[in-house]
């Protein structure tokens, strides 16, 4: 049989699908319920694609192919209902993509995961987890006002997690170690930036700059780096071993330091434009006058310039920190510099300036009190209170696990990203409670998180589990579970791994 798809022409056999047609042209169609090797169920409708002869929108995983069909993959019907049959799914998903902490923290740091490493006494690898986003977390762990403790959710049910003591301890540790992290420099690339400004957020662009293989010169009037962590803060609000101790691994890096060099009277910003292929322009607060030497346009709020790649008026001039007003913290001028590290690389490199970019996060909101103790499965007891050496991984454990465990795996989260999907779009006023079963030894089951796609039915009945997993129940209340009221240690026995492994969601997770 012969089919166009998307204007190609393909062959197929008799008896195959419209998806092992796309399939055969390398299409790339979104599947959640589908499973090589077994029956199509046909549930999430996300693999729909539309019959142009007909106009009708198809299931193509269950679809069988017809001789001369001309089918449309990627046209704007199809999108719209991809992701309606997405919003479907996520209008009673239980659960958060990221933990609340880690929304909350301007630079995204992955805390959750810096928490289970400290837990599990991998201070190098948690060092690795926090640089990865933070440019500075031993100044940030003396200075930071804590966002992401206010929002973490343990202090919903006694004391939040003590987040940047646990970070200050890593960075510390590290700070002070012969085999310090030092994060791998791309290739030199040959691009030469200019960065004006040494306070957090200049810092922070060249720490990232010099990791994209890019050559930095850091210019500032004042005599040493760090701006107003240096001019502004007392020695008890930040120890000056902190500071230079952070500056030093940030110079071990290859940037290159011009103080007590004036912008603007030393070298103007025209001659830093022609000796590097780009300026950023992280100098704190700005006022008109100083917007006029810098070549850059003023508003009500700070320089002009777009928040989320922090380009300005000039197009070779990126502009990020205290320049864009409204008193920012320094955990949100070092986010900036690592955003401006990412704008410059694409325009360096010929790509669409995105900067970071966001990616779909499903929220829970506030938990009930009905749920705490869901929550609390698996965490250690005892308050917040401060931090020694002794109590790290005591209070690393308080940690309640609220990032969903296969965050980066989950399918749900991957296609409600590409087709830009509305979580709230058919949600009622009133949602289900979340549940965590921990029954079984290898696996956490979170049945909120669950879309009923039958692939877990599937491979156990395949495998012939004794009594494997099964819908159980009628209409709106069926859901996936263990036959008989059995346990899922029970249910579970021969293909834990691969039912974990082929969950398109976090429902089936392994435990930490």
């Amino acid at each position: 049989m012969e089919l166009v798809i998307d204007g190609r022409l393909v062959e197929v056999e008799d008896g195959a699908t419209v998806l092992d047609a796309c399939r055969k042209l390398d299409i790339d169609v979104p599947t959640m319920c589908f499973l090589d090797g077994h029956e199509h169920f046909t549930s999430c409708m996300v693999c729909v694609v539309q019959d142009l002869k007909t106009g009708w929108i198809i299931p193509s995983c269950s679809a069988s192919a017809v001789d001369g069909m001309r089918i449309d993959t990627c046209g704007e019907k199809v999108i719209e209902a991809r992701r309606a049959a997405l919003e479907l799914l996520l209008s009673d998903h239980l659960g958060d993509c990221e933990g609340p902490c880690r929304q909350a923290c301007p630079a995204k740091m992955n805390i959750p995961l810096m928490i289970r490493q400290i837990a599990d006494g991998e201070l190098h690898d948690a060092i690795v987890t926090v640089k990865k986003n933070i440019a500075l977390p031993a100044i940030l762990g003396w200075i930071c006002s804590a966002p992401c403790e206010k929002a973490c959710r343990r202090g919903q049910i006694d004391d939040a997690v003590v987040i940047c003591d646990l970070k200050r301890f890593v960075a510390e540790k590290d700070l002070v170690s012969e085999s310090h992290y030092r994060p791998r420099c791309e290739p030199d690339t040959g691009k030469r930036i200019a960065i004006i400004g040494a306070g957090p957020a200049g810092l922070a662009t060249a720490y990232y700059l010099r990791q994209h293989g890019h050559s930095c010169t850091v210019f500032d009037e004042q005599d040493e780096p760090g701006g107003a962590l240096r001019n502004k803060l007392s020695e008890k609000e930040l120890p000056r071993r902190v500071l230079d101790a952070e500056v030093a691994r940030i110079k071990e890096l290859g940037v290159e330091f011009k103080m007590s060099m004036c912008v603007g009277s030393d070298i103007s910003v025209d001659e830093l434009k022609r000796e590097y292929d780009v300026v950023v322009l992280v100098v704190g607060n700005m006022d008109n006058q100083k917007a006029a030497r810098y070549g850059v346009e003023m508003t009500d709020k700070g320089v002009k310039a777009n928040r989320t790649n922090f380009v300005t008026s000039d197009s070779q001039i990126f502009a990020g920190g205290g320049v864009l007003g409204g008193g920012r913290m320094a955990v949100r001028s070092v986010a900036d510099g690592r955003g401006i590290a990412c704008s410059v690389s694409q325009m360096l490199a010929g790509e669409e300036i995105m900067g970071l970019g966001k990616q779909f996060n499903s929220v829970l909101g506030r938990i009930k009190d009905e749920e705490k103790s869901e929550f609390m499965k698996g965490a250690k007891r005892g308050d917040g209170g401060g931090l020694s050496g002794d109590e790290v991984k005591e209070k690393a454990q308080r940690c309640l696990h609220c990032d969903c465990r296969k965050s980066d795996s989950c399918k749900l989260r991957e296609y409600s990203d590409r087709f830009k999907a509305d979580q709230n779009r058919y949600k009622g006023s009133e949602r289900k409670i979340f549940k965590s079963i921990w029954e079984h030894p290898e696996v956490v089951y979170e049945p909120g998180k669950c879309i009923s796609c039958g692939i877990c039915v599937k491979i156990c009945a395949h495998a012939g589990e004794p009594l494997g997993l099964s819908f159980v129940g009628r209409g709106f209340s069926t859901r996936i579970d263990v036959p008989y009221n059995d346990s899922l240690a029970i249910g579970l026995q021969k293909v834990v791994e691969d039912c974990v492994a082929s969950c398109p969601t976090g429902a089936l997770a392994e435990r930490d």
